[in-house]
């Protein structure tokens, strides 16, 4: 699953450009910091934040909304919807619901195990 989520966020990268830069060029200096074992480990850790904000932004697109419609829906500023998205700003479990109902969809927060043996 997780690797469908990257494959679908590099899809989305693809076609935008962030501040002039093309987001490719962005993928190329991952792809290049990823030879680096250690940054590798650092990024394929778990990371709750980064998968909350892809997951989100991937709902509202697969919902077919901008920022600003999800805002309208939500009645939650496109201000802060961008700050959600962007990890700038730590959500409530209130504030994902009210999200999640206005996409249709469930929020759902679970534990899941560790693979790794602890340290």
């Amino acid at each position: 699953m997780k690797n469908q989520e990257l494959q679908e966020n590099q899809e989305l990268q693809e076609t935008r450009v962030v501040q002039g830069t093309r987001v490719n060029d962005l993928q190329e200096l991952t792809d290049e910091l990823m030879k680096d074992p250690e940054f590798k480990k650092e990024y394929d850790a778990p990371q709750p934040e980064r998968d909350l904000t892809m997951s989100l932004v991937m709902a509202r697109k697969k919902a077919g909304l901008t920022q600003a419609e999800l805002s309208e829906k939500t009645g939650i500023s496109q201000s802060d919807i961008s700050r959600l998205e962007n990890g700038s700003r730590n959500p409530t479990i209130a504030l994902l619901n009210r999200i999640a109902n206005a996409l249709n969809a469930t929020c759902r927060i679970e534990f899941v195990p560790n693979t790794r043996r602890p340290a």
